[in-house]
């Protein structure tokens, strides 16, 4: 018998065809670029975490957090928060600067985190050509206060739509900064270190993709980043393309590569469930406020 829960946002959610699109590997190497310019998030990850040392595991590790809020069960999905809870609480950071200590999970930094994230999927998901209108966006946004909850926000104290993530943006802005970890970071993922085999592929594949996350940051990063943002209607058209080649694949491919939630979520909820932007076209969507 199959288990009908349908997860925290459930298949006529924005968010449930959203995360299905391939678009969103490399809406999640933006987020990097644009987490890595707030000090001390930067730091924090930096100080706590094995980034370096298997930064192809932390990257499947997150895809797989995001795979499971998404499309696990209300249980999968709270256990998992649950665990990335329990974990930023035992971490401290040091600011270098002041020697000053501080959480990792504080408010302040979870909240920088989750708008640079949803920012990224957002913007990478319209400008490549993914069917959100503006109010299908701001939906978008209002839903991810669950994820936000599931870190241990207040959803109240978080943008609800569009408007309020583009004035959460403004208002941060004067904490943002290019540290030198935010160059490590930068400079880290446009080269991460892969076997010597697999070097032709990332030199050819990865650092295209990486390009192209970095190009779609907003004016206000190239400028911290101290290189010249390139014009957006390039960076557009290239997003397009790039979306349009990653979405020809058919999906029945696309979706069992790690993590598989997808696949998983199907068989648990019967046909007709899966993703699809064709659900958005015909407005068959609902959202759920946050608790």
């Amino acid at each position: 018998m199959r288990d009908a829960d349908p997860g925290l946002f459930g298949p006529d959610s924005v968010t449930w065809q959203l995360h299905g699109d391939p678009m969103m590997w490399v809406a999640g190497v933006r987020a990097l670029y644009l987490q890595a310019l707030h000090p001390r998030a930067v730091r924090g990850v930096l100080q706590n975490s094995d980034f370096r040392a298997d930064p192809w595991g932390r990257l499947m590790r997150t895809a797989d957090y995001v795979g499971v809020i998404t499309y696990g069960t209300t249980l999968q999905a709270e256990r998992a928060a649950a665990r990335i809870r329990g974990v930023h609480r035992r971490l401290t950071g040091t600011d270098p600067d002041t020697g000053a200590r501080f959480a990792v999970d504080a408010p302040e930094l979870l909240l920088w985190v989750h708008c640079a994230e949803i920012d990224s999927y957002l913007g990478v998901a319209r400008r490549s050509g993914f069917p959100l209108t503006p109010a299908l966006a701001d939906a978008y946004v209002a839903e991810q206060r669950q994820a936000a909850r599931l870190v241990g926000l207040d959803p109240a104290d978080v943008p609800g739509d569009t408007g309020q993530l583009a004035a959460y943006f403004d208002k941060v802005r004067a904490e943002l900064a290019a540290t030198r970890e935010a160059f490590e970071v930068f400079a880290f993922i446009q080269s991460p270190p892969v076997r010597t085999l697999l070097a032709p592929a990332r030199d050819v594949l990865w650092r295209r993709a990486a390009g192209l996350a970095y190009d779609s940051l907003p004016p206000f990063a190239h400028e911290l980043y101290g290189r010249p943002a390139p014009a957006e209607a390039t960076v557009d058209r290239a997003l397009r393309v790039t979306g349009a080649g990653l979405r020809a694949i058919p999906a029945a491919v696309r979706w069992q590569l790690p993590p598989a939630r997808i696949v998983k979520a199907v068989g648990r909820l019967g046909p007709g469930t899966h993703p699809s932007a064709y659900r958005l076209r015909q407005g068959r969507t609902v959202t759920r406020p946050a608790p």
